[in-house]
């Protein structure tokens, strides 16, 4: 056995664990994360996982401790361990080129946004309720899973096989997102209702209230806008997020 021992971190999630059964791990509301070391370097440079998109997924695998399934992450909380680990393995400043100025974030003070209905949640069930604005339908949806985004990617590219110059996405988000309409829960129904009857306003609603409700963490940034005044924008996050130049 090694006598050596690698640090390791407490990251609490955003979701604080509420949505995911008592019997899951994650549903404690944090997760231990070790150092980055000369091990998860061979996995950033490994050009496979570059060209085939799972880099970050395979980092962050490498470098939790706790024992949970990966996949059984929502989105917003895989965010935030993303953060952590990029803070654990080079340090908290971020440097990136946004309109062709250099700029650095603080990355230890980006603030989580926990879940904003955290009283209507039924601990361990990952079920909300949004009404469409425009019609009137009531939805029921569930935050997405790792996975959910699998399940997405290959629909996705089996889709854009058939027609290349498609851009399915957002829609088969929707999909996999939307547990019933009206209380019905037909699998076909609710791919219909989003093909052919969900209005792109109500989409677009929905999608907003997506983003202002469910937990995550805030990688906005603020810069000078042209005009003097202080504007926000997302933080890039590319390859360079886990390989900093410096």
């Amino acid at each position: 056995m090694s006598e050596f021992k690698f640090p390791t971190e407490q990251v609490e999630l955003p979701s604080k664990g509420l949505v995911y059964p008592e019997s899951n791990p994650l549903s404690s509301g944090t997760i231990e994360m070790k150092y980055m070391t000369a091990k998860e370097e061979d996995i950033l440079t490994n050009q496979n996982y570059i060209q085939d998109g799972t880099v970050i997924d395979r980092l962050l695998k490498s470098l939790i401790v706790s024992k949970v399934n990966y996949d059984d992450l929502i989105v917003g909380d895989k965010n935030a361990i993303m953060v952590a680990a990029r803070v654990l393995g080079y340090g908290k400043d971020y440097s990136f080129t946004y309109l062709g100025e250099e700029r650095t974030v603080d990355l230890s003070i980006i603030e989580p946004k926990y879940l904003l209905e955290e009283n209507l949640v039924e601990n361990g069930i990952n079920k909300f309720t949004f009404t469409l604005p425009s019609t009137g339908n009531t939805i029921e949806y569930k935050l997405l899973t790792g996975h959910d985004d699998k399940k997405i990617k290959a629909e996705v590219k089996g889709l854009q096989k058939i027609d290349k110059n498609s851009s399915p996405e957002l829609s088969t988000r929707l999909k996999y997102m939307i547990l019933s309409v009206d209380g019905n829960t037909d699998t076909k129904s609710i791919r219909e209702f989003v093909d052919n009857f969900m209005l792109a306003r109500d989409a677009k609603a929905f999608r907003n209230h997506i983003s202002n409700t469910q937990p995550d963490v805030d990688l906005t940034f603020e810069y000078e806008g042209p005009n003097g005044a202080d504007e926000e924008a997302t933080i890039p996050i590319t390859l360079n997020f886990f390989w900093p130049d410096n």
